[in-house]
């Protein structure tokens, strides 16, 4: 009879090889998942030299943008203010007389509106030129800033004529101060192409309160001074062109 030692060893041999089967599926490795690249980040200085340029522009449309609000107010001061004499025309003039007015509603205070034409301007023109004509009429805006207060208003209405707002003034008072006015004007003295001109001023008023309408006070100050007007030209202190 054959021998049971050899079916020992096979069974012995089996055996471990079923353990070494079974270390190897044990440490065999896991099959993983390839899992996608991420993007690379971006550097600390890449992000600043961004912000960097982002706040330069910022500050660069920031600039622009004051120097186009300034270019905004110089153009529209430039449409209230005469070329020549640089001071509110009749668009920037009734603006301050609005203005004016409206303050005076809330309140409760006054002044007076006076308009002003310098007689008879024209001959100037035609015998000397515009130029002396302009000169006439810069010298009478300076004589009228010369006698009117900080707060008070200077304007051109347009050609020969012109409007001041004078604050916290009686009827009477007014009345004073356009004579004043009147005078002044009258006591100028040019001398063109080898004659001496002097040129005199009709001035009409319009008293200012809380109830005034900017329209109606230029109106009743605009017909007040041709009444003047007319009685003037009867006054023979007036030359206006002469040797």
């Amino acid at each position: 009879m054959p021998m049971k030692k050899p079916k020992r060893a096979s069974a012995a041999k089996a055996k471990a090889g079923r353990k070494t089967s079974a270390g190897r599926s044990k440490a065999a490795p896991k099959r993983l998942t390839k899992r996608p690249a991420k993007p690379p980040r971006r550097g600390a200085s890449g992000d600043d030299g961004a912000k960097a340029t982002v706040k330069a522009t910022i500050r660069g449309l920031r600039t622009k943008l004051k120097h186009a609000q300034r270019r905004v107010a110089e153009l529209e001061a430039a449409a209230d203010t005469d070329f020549l004499l640089e001071i509110p025309n009749r668009r920037g003039f009734e603006r301050e007389l609005a203005r004016a007015i409206a303050y005076m509603k809330r309140y409760r205070a006054s002044g007076a509106l006076i308009v002003l034409d310098v007689d008879r301007l024209k001959p100037i023109n035609d015998s000397f030129g515009h130029a002396a004509g302009d000169e006439v009429l810069k010298a009478i805006v300076a004589t009228l800033a010369r006698q009117v207060r900080a707060s008070d208003v200077v304007g051109r209405l347009g050609g020969d004529e012109f409007a001041l707002l004078l604050w916290n003034l009686s009827e009477t008072d007014a009345k004073a101060k356009a004579a004043a006015f009147e005078r002044a004007i009258d006591e100028l003295s040019f001398v063109f192409r080898g004659q001496h001109v002097t040129a005199g001023a009709s001035a009409g008023i319009a008293s200012l309160g809380p109830h005034s309408d900017a329209a109606r006070a230029l109106e009743e100050a605009d017909a007040a001074m041709y009444v003047r007007k007319a009685h003037r030209r009867h006054e023979p202190r007036i030359w206006l062109v002469g040797s």
